[in-house]
C-alpha cells in the first residue's frame, strides 16, 4: 500500500495502473513483455503501471485488497494506495492476450471513479 501511495505521488498527471501478474501465467507474460517492448506506448499514452508478482508480494497485495480471483490483475488504486473498485482481471491464452486485454483496459481507465 505504501508502495503504491508512494507511486501515485510520483505519477503526476499520468493515470497509475496496479499491474498483478505472475511469471505461470501466460498472459501475464505476453502483456508485460509488450509493455517493455514499447507496443503499448501509443495506446496507452499517460498510462504508468506499478507491476507486481502475485506469489512474491502476495501478502502486502492481499492486506491492501490487490488478491482478487484472477490475474492478470489491472486495478486503479484508491488515493491511499488501496484497490478500488475499478479492476479488471483475467484474460485468455495464446497470441490474441495483449489484444484481448487493451480494451478493458482502457474501459477501465475510463470509469468515473
Amino acid at each position: 500500500q505504501q508502495q503504491v501511495k508512494a507511486a501515485l505521488d510520483d505519477a503526476g498527471e499520468r493515470q497509475l495502473v496496479v499491474y498483478v501478474g505472475a511469471t505461470w501465467c501466460e498472459p501475464c507474460r505476453r502483456f508485460h513483455d509488450a509493455v517493455v517492448a514499447g507496443q503499448l506506448d501509443d495506446a496507452l499514452s499517460g498510462v504508468r503501471f506499478l507491476e507486481f508478482d502475485h506469489d512474491v508480494h502476495q501478502e502486502g497485495l492481499k492486506a491492501a485488497g490487490y488478491v482478487k480471483r484472477f490475474v492478470p490483475l489491472f486495478a486503479i488504486p484508491n488515493p491511499d494506495g488501496t484497490a478500488s473498485e475499478r479492476v479488471h482481471q483475467g484474460a485468455i491464452k495464446g497470441a490474441g492476450a495483449v489484444d484481448f486485454i487493451l480494451p478493458r483496459l482502457r474501459s477501465l481507465l475510463t470509469q468515473a471513479p
